[in-house]
């Protein structure tokens, strides 16, 4: 792409294909960052998982609707993934991945790189091994392999995503700052404290292809993460998208949101809830977005 364009984990809205598509529709966006869908007859599953006759109905719907799905949200080398275990689940859904992706027209497929482990970065090779073995899957797709930084081997500081780049040709990164909030910066000496989302940017910015926006802040008291609306969080969320533009970035801003409590409504059911943090979100990101371009105006 060749403009700043926005999408969204719209499985955050609902689960079914038809919930995702107005929630996307309703902020005006033509994109979907597809992650889990559930369409009639079956299961909610990963887009790159859910069976052949379920995925034609999502492409006939995403077609009828005329929205177009950027990024594959694939559940490949995840958080809930074991770099001991065999890496035969994470291949075949890239291989079909590859192949829906492709179908679809998507830009992207998000993977990360196994979770830190004890001790942390343990079989780094390993990862780096299948890492490249997914990209290879891709090479003839049209698909773009980007990693997250998220809990992972990447994302334990600028120098281990750096190194990741280096051993995987061909990967490149999709840059969360949310996440920074609750990750430990492994290039830091012990206890390593949280890492800055600014200063982790300043160190990749260069290799970011597509960009997740999320906000969070850190409860010290609770030790845990809470999710805000973007610009409200310690993740430096306003600076660092200003930072993007400024410097002439045109892609993908994929919202995130995390805000599982959702709006503090009792009036709303759970499924309404969801579905209005969604959209609520987007809409505060697209406020955040005109401040942003307009602080950027010459006086």
């Amino acid at each position: 792409m060749s403009t700043i364009y926005y999408s969204g984990f719209a499985d955050e809205a609902g689960p079914d294909l038809d919930t995702q598509i107005r929630a996307t529709k309703e902020l005006g966006w033509a994109a979907i960052e597809m992650r889990g869908v559930r369409v009639p007859g079956f299961e909610t599953a990963n887009l790159h998982d859910i069976p052949d006759a379920a995925f034609d109905l999502v492409a006939a719907g995403l077609t009828e609707a005329g929205v177009r799905v950027n990024s594959l949200g694939s559940a490949i080398a995840n958080g809930a993934k074991d770099i001991c275990n065999p890496a035969d689940e994470d291949l075949a859904s890239a291989r079909r991945g590859a192949v829906r992706g492709r179908q679809l027209g998507a830009e992207f497929i998000r993977v990360m790189s196994y979770p830190v482990g004890n001790p942390p970065g343990v079989l780094a090779e390993e990862r780096f091994r299948r890492l490249r073995e997914v990209v290879s899957i891709f090479a003839d797709s049209g698909v773009t392999v980007v990693h997250e930084n998220c809990g992972n081997y990447g994302a334990m500081g600028v120098s281990y995503s750096l190194r990741l780049l280096e051993e995987v040709p061909g990967l490149k990164l999709v840059y969360d700052m949310g996440n920074t909030v609750s990750d430990r910066d492994y290039d830091q000496p012990e206890p390593h404290p949280r890492q800055s989302a600014w200063d982790f940017y300043q160190g990749v910015k260069d290799h970011i292809a597509y960009v997740h926006i999320k906000d969070a802040r850190w409860d010290e008291e609770n030790s845990r993460k809470v999710h805000t609306f973007p610009g409200e969080g310690e993740a430096d969320v306003r600076r660092i998208v200003a930072d993007l533009l400024g410097n002439g970035y045109a892609g993908g801003l994929s919202i995130e949101p995390h805000m599982h409590a959702g709006l503090p409504d009792p009036s709303l059911t759970p499924e309404e809830n969801s579905y209005q943090t969604y959209v609520e979100y987007g809409r505060r990101f697209g406020r955040l977005m005109e401040s942003i371009r307009a602080d950027m105006v010459p006086a």
